[in-house]
């Protein structure tokens, strides 16, 4: 699984927030769908407030249970999810 992360800090995981305010963690199944949602969120900058973003690769088992033990919401996108990344770029959580 792969998801998207700060490029000089990797503990800084990005995440979308919902409707009840709370970070979800977006893991994808497919790297070339990370890479893709990247690519949007790097496209829709149009104030260059985005840092720089990496996509990096995961244990699925490990990060899936670091969400669980920490009580985040996580999301995993698959290939035939279609998302669209939202308007704001404050959306990073430090594991």
């Amino acid at each position: 699984m792969f998801l998207i992360t700060l490029a000089e800090h990797t503990d800084g995981v990005y995440s979308v927030i919902d409707e009840e305010g709370d970070h979800v963690v977006y893991f994808f199944e497919s790297e070339d769908d990370a890479e893709r949602y990247l690519g949007l969120l790097e496209a829709n900058d149009n104030e260059g407030s985005l840092p720089p973003l990496i996509t990096h690769e995961v244990d699925p088992k490990a990060s899936v249970g670091m969400c669980e033990l920490k009580g985040m919401k996580y999301v995993i996108i698959q290939p035939e999810d279609i998302i669209v990344p939202p308007s704001n770029y404050d959306n990073f959580q430090d594991d």
